[in-house]
């Protein structure tokens, strides 16, 4: 689930920077269209300025004045019309109160103003006022947007490019706006004062907009990296763990062989003892024996000298194969974590046998003096052997309980406790002898080698008075000293 969990966030976040990234991408392309059309279409009002004020720049040539006035349409094809006031003429009906209007508002301001616009159907009236002559301009608006500079194409492209004044609007770039999804704005006031048209576009990205493709493409990616970190993390675990079991397992036939050798030399030692014995009271007696009695006592002594030497051989074996002082190498450990580490040698164990585990850490726990292999040791036995009891009973009941807490006289205490069929007087009373074992094929040197591995660290093993289910087992060690 763990993994799960890292995959899902990754993909989220890979997919969701991209699907950002794109969102930016498209947001900052509609601004930059935007603003050119902005400045498109300012540089367009400021022309129409510029045409009238030419216009009013003519009067000193009235000839010429008109006649640029004639030819102005032909020039600028979104002229439409040229109306002139000469002096105190009226303007051409139904306009004539309009134009007036805007004229005097153009006399005041010194500049040209609108007269009229009609944005519905893309046109609208500009005025300038002159001496002698005035002037107003019929502009159409559609010929008026420069589309061989359009920054965009204008039947295919998603923004809606309008033109606003006064309530009215005319639509440049229909453009699609869906109703769902990222909304863009644009609002801007051309830079013409006599022409204040608004600009404004919106662009709406739907979510089918979104690259899909490429968020696929990483969340499977992102899948494929993982599984391969996870199994390349699996094979590291699995690599280390073997290590560390193969480590215990050689330190373990080591102990079980300094066992083996040191119950041998025991066993040895005293028909050894017996054979010398022996063999010292028939010298005494051939001492007195009739004929040949040299050559008897000879072969008697000869039998002893043999016999001291097998003696000495087998004390030479024991002394080699016999275990070094624990307790001189025992060192300050954490107990939970070295009970930790035996439950992640033994994880696919666990996992196999569908076993529970279950830790009880008591706080302020002190450190224990021990020595860390023999301390595993100890820990890996009495797990292993509660694993194998646990295989007899139904799959509800596979549980192994450890404990963790203070005792007297400066102790920790660690129990192990699991939940299996539990053990018959006779297996109570010999639990801890050598070769002796309850499960068939056992060798019976579990237990006492982890006995004697705690003595020697200072420390004790036992069993736990007799439970309703299942048997639990207590390792007592030394606390260490606290840390100055």
């Amino acid at each position: 689930m763990a993994w799960l969990g890292a995959w899902l966030l990754v993909a989220a976040l890979g997919a969701g920077w991209l699907g950002h990234a794109r969102l930016g991408e498209m947001q900052a392309a509609f601004e930059t269209d935007a603003r050119i059309v902005h400045r498109l279409l300012s540089q367009q009002m400021v022309q129409n300025d510029a045409v009238m004020a030419t216009l009013v720049l003519l009067q000193p040539n009235p000839d010429g004045s008109a006649a640029a006035a004639r030819r102005l349409p032909s020039v600028y094809p979104q002229i439409l019309a040229v109306l002139a006031r000469p002096g105190d003429a009226l303007w051409p009906s139904p306009l004539a109160a309009l134009l007036a209007q805007a004229q005097a508002r153009s006399r005041s301001l010194g500049r040209s103003v609108l007269a009229q616009t009609d944005l519905a159907a893309g046109r609208y009236w500009m005025v300038q006022a002159g001496e002698p002559v005035s002037y107003a301009l019929l502009l159409d608006l559609q010929a008026t947007v420069p589309w061989f500079e359009w920054p965009m194409d204008a039947k295919a492209s998603p923004v809606r490019v309008l033109l606003e004044h006064d309530g009215q609007s005319l639509v440049l770039q229909a453009g699609s706006i869906p109703e769902r999804g990222w909304r863009y704005g644009f609002r801007k006031t051309l830079a013409s004062p006599s022409q204040p048209f608004e600009v404004r576009a919106e662009r709406v990205v739907a979510w089918s907009e979104l690259p899909w493709l490429a968020m696929l493409g990483w969340m499977l990616g992102s899948a494929v990296a993982l599984m391969s970190v996870r199994t390349l993390w699996h094979q590291r675990e699995a690599r280390l763990r073997a290590e560390q079991l193969l480590r215990l397992g050689q330190v373990a036939r080591l102990n079980t062989l300094g066992e083996l050798a040191a119950g041998m030399a025991h066993e040895l030692n005293q028909p050894l003892t017996a054979l010398l014995a022996s063999t010292q009271a028939a010298q005494r007696l051939l001492g007195d024996a009739p004929p040949d009695l040299d050559t008897a006592r000879t072969a008697m002594g000869q039998s002893v000298q043999q016999a001291r030497r097998a003696a000495d051989v087998v004390g030479r074996l024991r002394r080699l194969v016999e275990r070094p002082d624990l307790a001189g190498h025992a060192q300050a450990v954490a107990l939970p974590a070295a009970v930790q580490e035996a439950l992640h040698l033994l994880a696919p164990e666990l996992a196999r046998r569908g076993v529970v585990s279950e830790v009880d850490v008591a706080p302020e726990l002190p450190l224990v003096l021990a020595e860390p292999v023999a301390l595993q040791q100890i820990i890996h036995n009495l797990l292993t052997n509660a694993l194998q009891a646990l295989e007899q009973v139904p799959a509800q009941r596979r549980v192994v309980r450890l404990g963790l807490r203070p005792a007297t006289g400066a102790q920790v205490l660690l129990s192990v406790r699991d939940r299996g069929p539990g053990l018959s007087a006779d297996a109570r009373a010999h639990l801890f002898e050598p070769f002796y074992s309850s499960r068939p094929g056992g060798l019976g040197l579990g237990l006492p080698l982890s006995e004697s591995l705690a003595e020697a660290m200072g420390g004790h093993l036992r069993l736990a008075p007799e439970l309703a289910e299942g048997a639990e087992f207590l390792l007592l060690l030394p606390a260490a000293p606290p840390m100055p």
